[in-house]
């Protein structure tokens, strides 16, 4: 088994048959239950309800201006980045942070210190013509080098040699995590979007829920999840449970909850495709409050015009035209609860949305790879 999921035959990163990996022996250590997860809302998806803010005008239009958050990328790393790409595609780095603080600590258990993770970390990859996309998944155990970071205090955090990736929020915030991502794949993030624990749930209860169907049955109480095999419209709460779990199916690894956590996403971009948003202009604001709270955003989409128009873009790629990829790694032989990167393989991923061009399979052939592939769906995802 790969890591990369099949799309229809026409989309980039289309796979044909992959081969196995030996799981590492023993136990993989149970995370501390205080650590929850969050699944970030891809990109067309948080910023494609956002479209709705065009039908408001005055004082609607600037309460969901006010709503926004925003973080200056471009100022905090300056010129010392990779070029932007000439070739009319875009990367987007989006995140979901594990917040502890406030409401979120409800949702997510563990002690309220006043920290955020980088739970889940995503690159969107938007094919010239934004007609096709591939989503390159970070797994948050992967071991990097983290280079030079300043904090949102101006502090500077020294460049560390093997460091787990989500370190990088915890220790310098967004624009650390853009550094490092940019600094592992020499690819220029063009955007970054960021969702939390709260915003996910009240999001997903918006949309009035995610159907999903599971081919076994996934109880976890750590994620507050218990659902049995078959159909099923998740609720907030229950999706976040999902997108959290990694001992409720599979083998307990991250690589495993990255595979439910793709599989989630598909079905959370079919089931905006289906809903009737522009039936109902209070539901259309509803939506648009809620999203313009749960994102923060790089200040380039700092506004909801420019997320209107951002969206815009993007509202022409399906689910079945999305191809979901974990950027391929292989267990740390110190440490079966680490991953590290095969860098030859993950080369052929970077060079191949370089060039705006689909992602080999022989890029993911033979890497590490979860257990859960195939036990989430979506009615009509491919």
């Amino acid at each position: 088994m790969s890591a990369q999921s099949t799309p229809d035959p026409a989309i980039p990163g289309d796979t044909g048959p992959t081969s196995s990996r030996g799981r590492t022996k023993g136990r993989r250590r149970r995370p501390p239950t205080g650590r929850r997860r969050a699944l970030t809302v891809t990109a067309w998806t948080a910023a494609g309800i956002v479209v709705l803010g065009g039908t408001g005008a005055g004082y609607l239009y600037f309460k969901l201006n006010d709503n926004l958050k925003t973080v200056d990328i471009n100022q905090a790393l300056g010129t010392d980045r990779p070029g932007k790409a000439d070739n009319g595609s875009e990367n987007i780095l989006v995140l979901g942070s594990d917040s502890r603080s406030g409401t979120n600590k409800k949702l997510g258990g563990g002690t309220d210190d006043g920290s955020a993770r980088s739970d889940t970390a995503m690159i969107v990859h938007v094919y010239e013509g934004h007609k096709k996309a591939t989503v390159i998944s970070m797994p948050r155990d992967t071991l990097v080098d983290r280079p030079e970071c300043t904090d949102a205090k101006g502090a500077t955090h020294p460049a560390v040699h093997g460091a787990m990736f989500n370190e990088s929020y915890s220790t310098g915030g967004a624009a650390c995590t853009v550094k490092t991502v940019e600094s592992l794949t020499g690819l220029r993030m063009d955007h970054y979007l960021e969702v939390d624990f709260n915003g996910f749930e009240k999001l997903i209860d918006e949309l009035g829920g995610v159907q999903v169907t599971t081919t076994k049955a996934i109880h976890d109480p750590d994620s507050h999840l218990n659902l049995a095999a078959g159909p099923h419209t998740l609720s907030g709460q229950q999706a976040l449970g999902l997108v959290r779990t990694r001992h409720g199916v599979g083998d307990g690894s991250d690589l495993g909850r990255i595979q439910l956590q793709q599989a989630f996403v598909k079905a959370l971009v079919e089931q905006v495709k289906h809903i009737g948003l522009f039936t109902s202009p209070k539901k259309l604001y509803d939506l648009a409050d809620t999203a313009t709270k749960a994102v923060t955003a790089d200040s380039d989409l700092g506004s909801v015009n420019s997320l209107m128009s951002f969206a815009d873009g993007l509202k022409g790629i399906s689910s079945s035209h999305m191809t979901m990829v974990t950027m391929p790694v292989r267990y740390d032989p110190a440490n079966p609860n680490r991953v590290v990167v095969v860098k030859s393989k993950a080369q052929l991923v970077w060079d191949a949305l370089r060039n705006d061009r689909p992602v080999p399979k022989a890029a993911t052939e033979g890497t590490a790879t979860g257990e859960a592939k195939g036990v989430v769906s979506a009615p009509g995802a491919s």
